[in-house]
């Protein structure tokens, strides 16, 4: 997700179409693999969180275009499903949330450099670089010189934006001289990353114990991608080199209560979808 994924309504920043979508085949397509799902039925799921159908079809027609999703007609009726590429980003989205998720205990001193210097016309690819780095954790350490920590992979996302030869990329680990904490409260903002963990957990906390979730897709939608907004420019810091009473602890466990609560009720939603099995290849992305 980028910045201009994002949009500020009255009631706070709120994920665009797209956003939704990629988070709607995360939760209901990824693990299928070679899924199509009916475009009535994305119209519907993404109208419980206020996109109007137009909105829907427009998103589906450009992310067709853009080589996210591909679609099969089947009568009258169009279905949509994952391809490869947009598999990729989700994998490494259901990866961030669900295996890494937002508190790093087990950092092993360790931290990736990345380098680069592109020419000043190249505004469209800069601002790609720096999103995707920001999602893989980076921060600006210097203005051409961002830092994350931990071994991050990042030569796919260097080589996807045709920067290689522009990028150079380290690994290291910092002198005793440096002071980790100065530096990490240089290079991020810790002040709105622990905002955006402390709002999550106050918004969602009022969702336990409500008793039984009469949209458990609904739900599940909104909650994933507010996760995703919250998580997105987090790099996972060392957790003994942040303040004390990090809030991405109890955010991540109301998270994950959540939905562990509303699973039982989503699996048996997800019948409600209407769904058919891409006769071309699709991506098997289960595992």
């Amino acid at each position: 997700m980028e910045d201009e994924d994002i949009l500020d309504t009255a009631e706070g920043p709120q994920p665009r179409p797209q956003s939704l979508m990629l988070t709607f085949f995360g939760n209901h397509v990824l693990e299928e693999g070679d899924l199509g799902v009916y475009s009535g039925s994305i119209i519907d799921v993404l109208g419980r969180v206020g996109v109007g159908e137009q909105a829907v079809r427009s998103t589906l027609t450009r992310m067709v275009n853009r080589g996210l999703l591909q679609r099969q007609r089947e009568g009258r009726k169009m279905f949509f499903g994952l391809t490869p590429q947009a598999g990729r980003v989700l994998i490494d989205g259901r990866t961030r949330i669900w295996k890494q998720g937002a508190v790093n205990d087990d950092w092993d001193g360790s931290w990736t450099l990345l380098g680069f210097s592109l020419p000043d016309s190249w505004k469209r690819q800069r601002h790609d670089l720096r999103s995707r780095l920001t999602w893989s954790g980076f921060g600006a350490l210097y203005s051409g010189l961002w830092i994350a920590p931990g071994h991050v992979d990042v030569s796919g996302v260097v080589t996807d934006l045709g920067l290689t030869a522009h990028v150079k990329i380290f690994h290291a680990q910092a002198a005793e001289v440096t002071d980790i904490e100065q530096m990490i409260c240089d290079t991020w903002d810790l002040e709105s990353i622990a905002a955006r963990y402390v709002t999550f957990d106050k918004r969602w906390s009022a969702h336990l114990g409500n008793g039984t979730d009469h949209d458990p897709i609904g739900t599940r939608l909104r909650l994933v991608s507010d996760w995703l907004r919250t998580i997105r420019t987090d790099p996972r810091l060392p957790a003994r080199h942040l303040p004390p009473a990090w809030p991405a602890r109890p955010a991540q466990e109301t998270f994950h209560r959540v939905a562990q609560q509303t699973q039982p009720a989503l699996n048996a939603a997800r019948a409600t979808l209407e769904t058919t099995h891409l006769r071309s290849q699709g991506p098997s992305f289960a595992g």
